[in-house]
């Protein structure tokens, strides 16, 4: 399975890559794509969501821009030199935003600086500035930018910050114009190939070709977003032809998708992984009645881990669409160790004992809070979860939520434990490492999305060590190394890795991205 999941990786990216070097333009129509998850905001620098990225990423470009291997490219920045801890770059020219204003150096200052002013950020995108010190306009087309220390993974990071318009984007706030002045359209300027239309949340999101866009013009003179939580209603809406292109169709229905004619499935593996974080921070924690949190002991943690069969998730619930994960970073891709390249073998027998051991040989009960719709599957993943975590006494109700409600409750803190997805947008396992298991400091880019508040001082140490190796081998092996201590820790549980899929009509071809994104400037009409 492993190396059919990596032949298919390499065999995604290389097709991705010859699509991007396309240059034929194609006849124009509308494209009407049925998303699985509504973007919670229009402003790209409130949520580090897929669902939010993916949009952001139409509307604007970045300095560099992730190609197919995760790797960073040229996009508003033509090339970059580095001398010890000062990056140049020098930006490309006669670069226009949608309203027709130029494209500049301070553009890109005023948006690295308001990153860290946008209020309330579930999920802060200072986890791609932490190593930044500061950047300066040295004239229009030249951005110097001075890290805190050597910066390896500057440029990866500076892909995951679309670029706004000072001009637009400016306004009294701290921030400029605000999250929700953004989300009206006001101020949402940006130099990618599609400009804003209209969004009626829950209906209907458009955008329009963007006749400034500097580079190659997308095949759609229209793009039209529908955000369809149900998987099943998501297929009825193709087979109708309502909709061109959806992701995540049901598992149990791609067989007859593929047999169908009329319809084309990408599918393609993906650096996202799923797992279970465990509150290990309050005393006592909620959604469990007692006055002592047992999470907080690593017997209990491994229990939970021994408890669940990760190859019967995979094989019942996903229907081979994923595969099971013994890390957050599936095995050989950068810093991911081979200790742990194999997802544990469930031993219920084992967890009952260190159930015992701990001092809960009756168990206990717990919630386990889930989304409903934001991942494959992603609900019925909770409940056999639950269902295995109550075989061996620890007694689970599964609080499954619409994806709003569910990331709002799970960023106040309000449950013993939850399941949820992170995508290592890097291609390697700083990204995990640094948003999901770092100690939580969200000011320094550290622990943004640390909600089991896991901390473990040694490991930071060799996180913020590789982050500041340029020798690759001695950073995969501080990577490594930190992975395992996270890891033989049971920080979190890993579950598995989606395999993510997407169908559409016969005429039209997206290949996937091992990052999920659905970026519709890459689908084409089939020539």
């Amino acid at each position: 399975m492993a190396s059919r999941w990596l032949r298919l990786l390499a065999g995604g990216t290389l097709t991705l890559a010859m699509a991007l070097g396309a240059t034929a333009p194609a006849a124009a129509r509308d494209l009407v794509v049925a998303l699985k998850t509504e973007p919670s905001s229009l402003d790209p620098q409130y949520h580090a969501l897929t669902p939010n990225t993916q949009i952001s990423q139409t509307l604007f470009d970045p300095l560099v821009r992730a190609d197919a291997k995760l790797q960073p490219q040229p996009a508003l920045a033509e090339s970059w030199t580095v001398d010890g801890n000062v990056w140049t770059f020098k930006l490309r020219p006669n670069v226009k935003f949608s309203d027709g204003t130029p494209f500049t150096a301070e553009d890109v200052v005023f948006t690295y600086d308001r990153i860290p002013k946008v209020p309330n950020s579930p999920s802060p995108f200072t986890l791609y500035l932490g190593s930044v010190a500061k950047a300066e306009a040295v004239d229009p087309l030249t951005l110097r930018i001075t890290t805190k220390a050597p910066a390896p993974l500057l440029l990866i990071n500076l892909a995951q910050l679309p670029i706004l318009s000072k001009h637009a984007a400016s306004g009294p706030a701290p921030e400029g114009k605000t999250t929700t002045q953004l989300n009206s359209g006001d101020g949402l300027v940006g130099t990618g190939p599609y400009k804003f239309v209209s969004w009626k949340r829950g209906a209907e999101l458009v955008f329009e070709r963007n006749e400034n866009y500097w580079g190659k013009k997308p095949d759609w003179d229209k793009v039209i977003y529908r955000p369809m939580s149900n998987a099943a209603g998501r297929v009825a809406a193709l087979l109708a032809g309502d909709v061109d292109l959806i992701e995540d169709p049901p598992t149990d229905d791609l067989p007859n998708l593929k047999k169908n004619k009329d319809l084309f499935v990408e599918e393609t593996p993906s650096v996202r992984v799923m797992y279970v974080a465990m509150d290990q921070y309050a005393e006592p924690t909620p959604g469990i009645p007692l006055d002592k949190n047992p999470l907080k002991d690593r017997r209990v943690r491994q229990a939970l881990s021994l408890a669940i069969n990760r190859d019967a998730i995979v094989d019942r619930v996903m229907g081979g669409v994923a595969k099971a994960a013994g890390n957050a970073l599936p095995y050989p891709m950068f810093g991911s160790s081979k200790e742990h390249a194999e997802a544990p073998k469930a031993d219920p027998e084992k967890a009952k004992a260190l159930l015992k051991e701990a001092g809960y040989p009756d168990g206990f009960s717990i919630t386990l809070g889930a989304p409903s719709g934001r991942y494959v599957n992603d609900s019925k993943i909770a409940q056999a979860v639950a269902s295995m975590w109550s075989r061996i006494g620890v007694k689970t109700s599964v609080e499954a939520l619409a994806p709003s409600v569910f990331f709002k409750k799970r960023d106040s803190y309000s449950f013993s434990a939850y399941m949820a997805g992170w995508s290592a947008t890097s291609g390697e396992m700083s990204n995990p490492l640094t948003s999901l298991l770092m100690t939580r400091n969200p000011e320094a880019g550290e622990g943004t999305t640390n909600r089991g508040r896991y901390s473990n001082p040694e490991m930071d140490k060799l996180v913020r060590e590789a982050a500041s190796t340029m020798d690759d081998d001695k950073r995969a092996k501080l990577l490594q190394q930190a992975s395992n201590m996270a890891m033989d820790d049971f920080a979190l549980l890993p579950l598995h890795f989606e395999l993510s899929v997407w169908a559409m009509k016969n005429d039209i071809r997206y290949v996937g991205r091992p990052d999920q994104t659905t970026l519709v400037q890459y689908a084409t009409l089939k020539k």
